[in-house]
C-alpha cells in the first residue's frame, strides 16, 4: 500500500472547531484584561496625566505605590490597619466556614446523621434569596447581640453566607468516597473521631481547599455587608475604604488605582496557587460514578 493511500485525511472539521473556540477566547480574554490593564495604568501614571488617553504614560512612575505604602494621604492614613482587617476576616471566614461544613458534611454523609439531608436542604434555601435582602436583617440580628461595627460581626455573617454551599460541596465530595474505607476502619476499632481525622480529611483535601479559597475570596470581595456592619475608619475592610475615594470630588484617582491594583493581588495569587485544587474540588459528585 503506497503511502499517499495510508496517509489520514485532513481533519478540517477539527481545525474549524478549534479556530472557533479562539475567535471565543481571544475576545474574552482581552475584554478581561484591558480593565486590568487601565487599572495599572492609572497606577504608574501622574495625576495630571492619568486621563491622557495614551497607551502607555510618558513618564511611567511608582510614587504612588510609594505613597500608598507611606500612607501618605488622608484617605490612606489606615491602609495597613484595613488591610490587615481583610486579611484576617478572610482568614477566618475561610477557617470557620471550613470548620462547620466539614463536620457538618461528615455527619450527614458518613455518620448517616438522622434528617442531615432536611437540614442541608434548608440551609441550601437560603440561597433563593439574594445575599442582599439579608443585608438589613442581619444588621438588626448584630445590633441585638452587640456585635455591631467589629470584625466578628463581618466574620460571622460571610460565614453564614458561605456555609450553606460549603456543606453542599462537602458532602456531595463526600458521598463519592468508598464505603468500604469506613467499613474497614471501624472493623479496626476506629472511633468516629479516628474515622474522620485519619480516613475522611487525608482523602477530602482536594475539595477542602477549593472551599476554603472560595470562602476566603468570598469575604475578600464582600462590600455590602461590610459597609453596614463596620463604621470605625480604622477596622473597615480595605473594599470599603476604596469606596470613600469617591466621596471627594476631585478624587486621587491614581491612588484609587494603585490601592486597587494592589488590593487585587492576595486573591490572584490565592487563586493561582490552589487552581489545580479549583475545578477537580468544587465539581467533587458532580458526576456520579
Amino acid at each position: 500500500m503506497s503511502s499517499a493511500a495510508s496517509a489520514k485525511p485532513f481533519n478540517w472539521r477539527g481545525l474549524r472547531e478549534e479556530a472557533g473556540l479562539w475567535l471565543i477566547a481571544i475576545p474574552v480574554l482581552l475584554w478581561t484584561l484591558i480593565p486590568i490593564y487601565h487599572m495599572l495604568l492609572f497606577a504608574i501614571s501622574k495625576k495630571d496625566s492619568a486621563f491622557a488617553g495614551k497607551l502607555w504614560p510618558d513618564e511611567p512612575t511608582l510614587r504612588n505605590f510609594g505613597l500608598v505604602f507611606r500612607e501618605q494621604h488622608h484617605y490612606l492614613n489606615h491602609f495597613w490597619s484595613q488591610l490587615g482587617s481583610s486579611v484576617l476576616i478572610a482568614f477566618m471566614t475561610g477557617l470557620l466556614t471550613l470548620a462547620i461544613a466539614t463536620g457538618t458534611a461528615f455527619a450527614i454523609s458518613r455518620l448517616k446523621l438522622r434528617g442531615g439531608r432536611w437540614i442541608m436542604n434548608f440551609a441550601l434555601f437560603t440561597y433563593f434569596i439574594p445575599a442582599a435582602f439579608l443585608a438589613v436583617p442581619m444588621y438588626k440580628a448584630m445590633g441585638m447581640y452587640g456585635l455591631l461595627n467589629s470584625r466578628a460581626a463581618m466574620i460571622l455573617a460571610m460565614v453564614t453566607l458561605a456555609s450553606p454551599y460549603a456543606i453542599w460541596v462537602l458532602k456531595q465530595a463526600s458521598d463519592r468516597l468508598p464505603a468500604e474505607l469506613d467499613e474497614a476502619a471501624i472493623m479496626d476499632g476506629a472511633s468516629a473521631w479516628q474515622l474522620f481525622r485519619l480516613v475522611y480529611l487525608p482523602l477530602m483535601v482536594p475539595s477542602l481547599v477549593a472551599i476554603g479559597t472560595y470562602a476566603v475570596l468570598l469575604a475578600w470581595n464582600e462590600y455590602l455587608y461590610a459597609f453596614l456592619l463596620m463604621s470605625n475608619e480604622k477596622e473597615v475592610t480595605l473594599s470599603v475604604a476604596l469606596g470613600l475615594f469617591m466621596a471627594a470630588d476631585d478624587s486621587p484617582w491614581e491612588l484609587l488605582m494603585t490601592t486597587g491594583f494592589l488590593y487585587a493581588l492576595p486573591p490572584a495569587a490565592i487563586y493561582y496557587a490552589f487552581k489545580k485544587y479549583m475545578v477537580s474540588g468544587l465539581t467533587a459528585g458532580a458526576v456520579k460514578s
